[in-house]
């Protein structure tokens, strides 16, 4: 069976998600147990997936070991098998599944499930983007929002809007349903490899805080920051990051 990069990481994220629905529909397991369970059952079947259709490439997940042989290839599949996985065993919506492929340190491609809205958002066909808002909307953390996100969105008088996983957040801006992700928490490759990949493709403005490339196969996977925005909005966010960082430094 011949199949695309870029398919592979659609059907891959969409059966991950099919299974997690699964998994949650049972009733064998609820709260943390559930999401114990989803992130070790959409693993093993991305890993096997993966094993099976690319035999030669590497790959890195959340759940498996760091190999830091994978530095030493080209290409190498970055994922998350379930981006959320306290948003998963509560019940609610906003939890994702990212398969992504980097290829020379690049987000080359990559597809994020959404799978309690029935979606698998692509690199290769991403949305149209919508008319911007009169005021722009930032998304953050439900607990935890960072200090520098609520900082700029006073500064740019943005509205607020809570929400879980990186991917959920990451997609509602790439949907249209919100203009800025920015972070500043601390994430790992896994957490945005492939919500990058699809940001990037639908045109948005992607980088780190300091306006710098995101880079991945890095051997320590670590990648605290980042902003997705529409592109109109990217200067000035960033020169207010930047402002509230020497302040707060």
């Amino acid at each position: 069976m011949s199949i695309t990069d870029a398919e592979l990481a659609a059907r891959i994220a969409g059966t991950a998600g099919d299974v997690l629905l699964a998994l949650q529909r049972s009733g064998l397991f609820e709260g943390k147990t559930l999401g114990t369970a989803g992130d070790l059952v959409a693993n093993r079947f991305i890993m096997e997936a993966l094993r099976v259709q690319r035999p030669d490439d590497a790959v890195l997940s959340e759940e498996e070991l760091n190999d830091t042989a994978r530095c030493s290839r080209s290409r190498v599949w970055i994922v998350d098998p379930l981006d959320g996985t306290r948003e998963y065993g509560e019940g609610r919506s906003d939890w994702a599944v990212h398969v992504a492929l980097a290829v020379e340190g690049k987000a080359a491609l990559g597809a994020v499930a959404l799978p309690a809205l029935g979606e698998v958002m692509r690199s290769d066909a991403p949305p149209a983007p919508g008319p911007a808002p009169e005021r722009p909307r930032m998304l953050v953390s439900r607990s935890r929002p960072a200090a520098e996100a609520v900082a700029v969105a006073e500064a740019l008088g943005a509205e607020l809007l809570p929400m879980g996983s990186a991917g959920a957040k990451a997609m509602a801006v790439v949907r249209g349903d919100a203009d800025i992700y920015l972070h500043t928490g601390g994430q790992y490759e896994w957490d945005n490899c492939a919500p990058i990949a699809v940001a990037a493709a639908a045109g948005l403005h992607v980088s780190r805080v300091d306006g710098s490339a995101l880079s991945y196969n890095r051997a320590n996977p670590y990648l605290p920051d980042l902003l997705i925005c529409r592109p109109e909005l990217a200067e000035n966010i960033l020169k207010l990051a930047a402002e509230h960082e020497k302040i707060s430094g």
